[in-house]
């Protein structure tokens, strides 16, 4: 129990600096970065056999090296987001895409549904990664959100389609590790997400205007759990994990808006081609993603191209450069502007605001990836996960938990459930609970631990220009990852007491 709540303490501290004493990211996940290796070297031997000192050394260096390379391929993802905000920023084209929400609704909670929920689940369904984050949060300051709302809100939106991120790719991996029908951890997961997304919406709703929210307002928010929630249960019931992101969040808004337009009646001002071009560099992201992730030869190309590397068997990283959603982004805002006619000073222009941003914020997202690296190689992470097991009968109340911990350590739903499924599954086994339902509990409290891990912070705070302000967003998204994994946790609780398979 004590070496247990040793290896919670760095996360501990961190969010304790953050959300109580609201520290910055960068000198929280610095103090927690120290206490982790002070725990690592004294309690959990971290260097192996021989001198600590030296094998510590080396064991540093190395995570160093991961963190390194995670910084550079999330940072590749927000420049282009960032540039790409700023050129439509400067040429207006953001407030015609502005003006035509408003003319869909005037109701700034609907238009956070809008673009927070429907928006942010089809992009993370496609892509995944950060980018829905780092594209909608500016969206909605246009519209009129605070910036530190505006990141609040697409933290939260964006969480209903972790689970099947990235063309499902959290869920295929724990496949790929179990013996196990990806069909049926896509149904328990589904399943899950359905029983609990209902929090995700009300914080949405009620975090989405000053004023309290009206009897409407919370009809449509129902409104919009069902538009998205219906074809994203019927996908991963019969079509696998691949869609039930990706296609809620499009056939969702196709239904949400035509029902927003039926009652407003609204026209829209601007030309069906203005609005067109104002969206060209959006439609030209989601058309390539999926062009690049549904072609099969188009994909098989484009992954055959790898960069990796490997120091001491134990430190590696690799990464798709022409897959990868940074390269597909910068496409987009490329072919997007050649539509819009931007000169190149546009771009020269953008890409240095961008820039500009991205030097403040890499230092504050390495730290984070380097304690997250020092946990894992260091064995706190481990340690976590043997803890657990104490918990005997009472694991399902606390597997969601576990799970959310790993996202908020790794920064990742995928990188939480291939570190934690195998445990996850082993305490199925000894528990004599269903394996599908337990892996669908890893991953339902990996994808609410995405709303709160540090780099997504840190990206959607740079996004729209604030620097140091990490923890004003946590404070409002940890309630909300807390009260989701404790639901789910409870239920899951009352499934296996009642035996319920």
């Amino acid at each position: 129990m004590v070496r247990t709540l040793l290896a919670a303490a760095p996360l501990l501290v961190v969010l304790g600096l953050m959300i109580g004493l609201r520290w910055r990211a960068g000198s929280a996940g610095l103090t927690g970065l120290l206490l982790a290796v002070v725990l690592a070297v004294t309690v959990f031997g971290l260097g192996g056999e021989g001198p600590a000192g030296s094998g510590a050394a080396a064991t540093l260096g190395g995570a160093g090296l991961e963190a390194a390379f995670t910084t550079a391929t999330i940072l590749w993802i927000v420049f282009p987001a960032l540039a790409l905000y700023e050129l439509q920023a400067r040429s207006g084209q953001l407030q015609v895409l502005r003006a035509a929400i408003a003319r869909l609704s005037d109701n700034p909670r609907t238009q956070v549904l809008f673009v927070a929920w429907f928006f942010g689940t089809f992009m993370e369904g496609a892509s995944g990664f950060g980018a829905p984050v780092a594209l909608a949060a500016p969206f909605l300051v246009l519209l009129g959100q605070s910036p530190v709302r505006a990141v609040v809100l697409a933290l939260i939106g964006h969480g209903a389609g972790v689970s099947f991120g990235a063309l499902g790719t959290p869920v295929l991996a724990q496949a790929a590790m179990l013996p196990l029908d990806v069909e049926a951890i896509a149904r328990q997961t589904a399943l899950l997400n359905i029983a609990v997304g209902g929090i995700l919406l009300a914080a949405l709703v009620w975090l989405g205007d000053d004023k309290p929210p009206t009897p409407g307002d919370m009809g449509r928010g129902a409104l919009a759990g069902l538009c998205f929630y219906a074809p994203y249960g019927a996908l991963a019931a019969f079509a696998g994990p691949e869609l039930p992101s990706l296609g809620g969040g499009a056939l969702g808004v196709l239904l949400f808006a035509a029902v927003a337009r039926q009652r407003s009646g609204a026209r829209s001002e601007h030309t069906v081609a203005e609005l067109i071009r104002a969206a060209a560099p959006y439609f030209l992201v989601i058309a390539l993603v999926l062009l690049t992730r549904g072609i099969g030869p188009l994909r098989d190309l484009l992954q055959s191209v790898e960069l990796s590397w490997r120091v001491g068997g134990d430190f590696h990283g690799a990464v798709r450069p022409l897959y990868h959603t940074g390269t597909l982004l910068l496409a987009a805002l490329l072919l997007g502007a050649l539509l819009q006619r931007r000169s190149r000073g546009d771009l020269v222009v953008a890409a240095g605001s961008a820039l500009r941003r991205l030097a403040i914020v890499a230092g504050a997202l390495f730290v984070m990836l380097f304690l997250s690296r020092v946990m894992v190689h260091g064995g706190l992470m481990a340690q976590l996960g043997a803890g657990a097991a104490a918990a005997g009968l009472l694991w399902p109340l606390l597997a969601p938990a576990l799970g959310a911990t790993g996202s908020f350590v790794t920064g990742s739903a995928t990188a939480s459930n291939i570190l934690l499924t195998p445990f996850q599954a082993a305490a199925a086994e000894d528990l004599h609970l269903p394996a599908a339902r337990m892996a669908a509990a890893q991953g339902l409290g990996a994808s609410f631990g995405n709303i709160v891990c540090p780099h997504n912070v840190i990206a959607g705070t740079a996004a729209v220009g604030l620097m140091g302000r990490d923890a004003e967003v946590l404070r409002w998204t940890a309630p909300v990852c807390a009260a989701g994994v404790a639901a789910a946790g409870i239920l899951l609780l009352a499934l296996s007491t009642l035996d319920i398979v």
